[in-house]
C-alpha cells in the first residue's frame, strides 16, 4: 500500500515595509517566538542598506542578539539559512508586491486611505498597518486582538492593529465596562523614549516639548489614545481622556488607568477578575502578578498588558486606580502577528 503523505502547508508571505524599531521586533518575534508556522516574512522594504539592517537584526541594545544566524546575499537578508528579499525603496509604488499575502507596514509614514491605498494599487493583497491610522475611515478594520479579531473577514484590504498602548488599555477597559460599568475614565501613559525624540536638546519638531534631550527630562507629550480607545469601545463616546509622558528609559511602559464605576467595587473584586482573565479568555494577552515590580522586569514580554495587583487602589466605592505595564516594542509586535495570521486564515477559508 502507498502511504499517504500530508502535504506540508505552505506559509502565508509576509512583507515588512519599514524595518525600524517594530518591523526588527516583527520579525524576530516571528522566528524566536513559537505557534506561528503559516507565517513566514519573504521581504523587506526599507531604504536603510543592507549591511546596517543585516548589524541591528542581529545585535539589539534592548531585546539582545538575535538567537541564530544572520547574514547577507545578494540583496538578501539571510536569517537562520532562509534568504528575505530585500529593496530600498521610499514609495510603494517602487516595489514589486505580487508574490506577497499581506505587506505589514511599520514605516509609520502612511496614514491616510488616498496614502494607503497607493499600495493596493502597487499590487499589495492587503496592508496591516503598525499604528492607528490617521482616523476610523482610512481604514477598513481596526482590531485589537483579544478583543474584536472576530469583525475580520478576510475581504478587508486595510487593517490597523491599533497601537501598543490601545493593545494595553482597550482589553481592560472592556472587561471592567462589561462586568462593572465605567462613568468616566482617566489614562495616563508612562511611555518609554521614542525616536521621535532628540539625545539632545535641539531643533527636531512642531511640538516644543519633543525638542528637549529625550534622556534629561520626563515630557508630557501630545496623544490620540483617548480617539484610539472610542473607536473600539463606543460606548465609551465622551467619557474617555487620556496624557501622555514620555519617560527616559528605553523600553516598558506603563498605564496609570483611573476610573469611576458604575457599580461599588473593591481592590479585591477588580484583581480577581483581571486574574481570572488572565488565565480565561485572556490568556496569553494579559498577565497578572502581584509581585514588587519595576519595568525592566516586563522587558521582552510578549503580552499586551500586566496587571501590576499590587498597585489596585479604590476610594469610595467607584474611584478605581489600576497600574498597568507593557513591553511597548515586544509586546505590540506580537500582537501585529496575531492580527495577521488571523486575517490569513480568514482570507484563506472564505476565498476572498
Amino acid at each position: 500500500m502507498t502511504p499517504v503523505v500530508t502535504p506540508v502547508p505552505v506559509p502565508f508571505r509576509l512583507a515588512i515595509n519599514g524595518y525600524g524599531r517594530i518591523g526588527r521586533c516583527v520579525l524576530r518575534a516571528l522566528h524566536t517566538a513559537p505557534g506561528r508556522p503559516q507565517l513566514a516574512v519573504t521581504a523587506i522594504n526599507e531604504p536603510a542598506d543592507l549591511a546596517s539592517m543585516a548589524y541591528l537584526t542581529e545585535y539589539d541594545s534592548t531585546h539582545g542578539r538575535f538567537p541564530g544566524r544572520v547574514a547577507t546575499g545578494e540583496r538578501q537578508l539571510v536569517i537562520a539559512d532562509h534568504p528575505i528579499r530585500v529593496t530600498h525603496a521610499r514609495g510603494p509604488e517602487e516595489v514589486d508586491w505580487q508574490d506577497i499575502d499581506l505587506v505589514i507596514d511599520c514605516s509609520g509614514v502612511y496614514g491616510r486611505r488616498a496614502e494607503l491605498e497607493r499600495f493596493l494599487r502597487a499590487g499589495c493583497p492587503g496592508l496591516l498597518l503598525s499604528h492607528p491610522g490617521f482616523s476610523a475611515e482610512d481604514v477598513d478594520a481596526t482590531v485589537i486582538y483579544g478583543v474584536n479579531q472576530e469583525v475580520l473577514r478576510g475581504s478587508e484590504r486595510l487593517l490597523s492593529a491599533g497601537s501598543c498602548t490601545t493593545n494595553a488599555v482597550v482589553p481592560v477597559l472592556a472587561l471592567l465596562a462589561e462586568n462593572f460599568g465605567i462613568e468616566q475614565a482617566q489614562l495616563t501613559t508612562l511611555h518609554s523614549v521614542m525616536n521621535d525624540q532628540p539625545l539632545i536638546d535641539g531643533y527636531h519638531h512642531t511640538d516644543l516639548r519633543r525638542t528637549r534631550s529625550a534622556m534629561q527630562s520626563i515630557i508630557p507629550v501630545s496623544t490620540g489614545l483617548s480617539r484610539g480607545v472610542e473607536r473600539l469601545l463606543p460606548d465609551l463616546q465622551g467619557r474617555v481622556h487620556a496624557k501622555a509622558i514620555r519617560v527616559p528609559t528605553l523600553n516598558v511602559s506603563a498605564i496609570d488607568l483611573n476610573l469611576i464605576t458604575r457599580k461599588p467595587v473593591t481592590a479585591a473584586e477588580v484583581n480577581q477578575l483581571l486574574q481570572a482573565a488572565a488565565v480565561g479568555g485572556l490568556r496569553g494577552l494579559l498577565a497578572y502578578s502581584e509581585a514588587a515590580h519595576a519595568s525592566i522586569d516586563f522587558n521582552h514580554d510578549p503580552h499586551s498588558a500586566i496587571i501590576d495587583a499590587s498597585q489596585t487602589r479604590v476610594s469610595g466605592g467607584h474611584l478605581l486606580n489600576l497600574f498597568i505595564w507593557f513591553d511597548n516594542e515586544w509586546g505590540f509586535a506580537n500582537r501585529l502577528l496575531d492580527v495577521a495570521q488571523h486575517w490569513l486564515l480568514q482570507r484563506s477559508q472564505t476565498g476572498t
